[in-house]
């Protein structure tokens, strides 16, 4: 690809209608703030130009617009039924074992008490047991520590989504 051409993924998405460009971003991340800021950075010129306009729409968005991104995201090992980005996202937990399976059903809840949402990583390339152990680690965080995590695994989550966006043919 020469530095003036575009992923077709890409032009596709720049050419979207608004509303629709407005729901491929919204399935990426269920931030309604986020989503907007990017529509209206379109068109992208690379996508290193669409994930760098995320990364920073995701330092700007708020405790409340966090709270809406993290919603769109099922506890770890138990995507929901037809949400394919993240059963494939958290793949790591597919072959789990039952044992593991419970673990991280106790500690997901212990971390949904103390903060009072999911626990969200980038399960990407992560096994379950990576996973396991990071929720046990981050239970000792303050809740302020654990937004500023949450909001660098979102920013993750996102360019992986992204990229499937744009770098698709």
């Amino acid at each position: 690809m020469t530095s003036t051409s575009m992923p077709p993924g890409l032009a596709r998405f720049n050419a979207l209608e608004e509303h629709a460009a407005f729901t491929a971003l919204h399935e990426a991340c269920a931030s309604t703030a986020w989503a907007k800021r990017l529509l209206a950075a379109r068109p992208f010129a690379t996508p290193e130009a669409l994930y760098a306009a995320s990364d920073a729409a995701m330092a700007e968005l708020t405790a409340r617009d966090l709270a809406e991104a993290m919603a769109g995201h099922p506890p770890i090992g138990r995507p929901k039924p037809g949400d394919s980005a993240s059963a494939r996202e958290q793949r790591g937990m597919a072959g789990a074992s039952g044992e593991l399976r419970a673990q991280m059903l106790e500690l997901n809840l212990a971390y949904q008490e103390k903060f009072g949402h999911v626990f969200l990583i980038c399960a990407t390339g992560r096994t379950g047991e990576q996973m396991r152990d990071a929720v046990r680690e981050r239970l000792g965080n303050t809740p302020e520590r654990e937004r500023e995590i949450v909001r660098t695994e979102l920013g993750k989550i996102n360019r992986i989504r992204l990229a499937r966006l744009v770098e698709e043919d």
